[in-house]
């Protein structure tokens, strides 16, 4: 029966989806959320406290032949994790990296840019990126789930922290310096296009 969802801390729209039977769009899409995505816009960055209604559960058929194996895949799943990996700045092109997800690894390399792209679990909690080989290797603990809102001064630090800047209580001086160094009007002030550029770069 339809219920309406408190978000918790952790909790974003795939993982909320993932553990209802839904796809996430279908919670995005759905009109009892209007307000919701009108408030959030990005369905991966939600609020503790935030309530998305779980509608019905409806029953979809497929044909097929009998006495044969058929193969069905679930849509949506895996989600996928984008992370760019700098240091003072500079992009980490083509550095092997491992990877740990709830407890499983794996291994690549970053690409040109210096990103990962690997598939996760709707319902993923934290892991462990690790890049580069020997002393000079970098470790980044990670938390899924956890980033605030961009329309939010702890959505905006973490972000701005996040990309290597040094945030204590002068948030207003600090999203200065990101606008300098991104060629923005230097005002101070979380704009849309300091926004933008925000998302931009952190990825969400």
């Amino acid at each position: 029966m339809p219920e309406d969802y408190e978000v918790n801390q952790g909790d974003c729209l795939s993982s909320i989806a993932f553990e209802h039977g839904f796809f996430w769009e279908t919670l995005w899409n759905d009109g009892s959320n209007a307000d919701l995505k009108s408030k959030r816009k990005d369905p991966n960055v939600l609020m503790p406290g935030d309530i998305v209604h779980i509608p019905d559960r409806t029953l979809k058929e497929e044909s097929a032949a009998t006495e044969k194996r058929h193969k069905f895949k679930l849509k949506g799943v895996p989600a996928k994790l984008k992370i760019r990996v700098l240091f003072d700045g500079q992009a980490q092109a083509n550095k092997p990296y491992r990877l740990l997800i709830d407890g499983i690894w794996s291994q690549g390399a970053t690409d040109g840019s210096g990103y990962v792209e690997h598939a996760l679990p709707p319902n993923a909690q934290e892991g462990r990126l690790i890049v580069g080989e020997g002393a000079k290797q970098q470790v980044y603990p990670l938390r899924f789930g956890t980033v605030r809102p961009l329309d939010t001064d702890e959505g905006v630090a973490r972000r701005l922290h996040d990309l290597g800047y040094t945030v204590k209580e002068d948030l207003q001086g600090v999203v200065k310096r990101f606008q300098a160094d991104k060629g923005l009007s230097i005002t101070g002030q979380v704009d849309d296009a300091t926004r933008a550029k925000l998302k931009e770069e952190f990825g969400q």
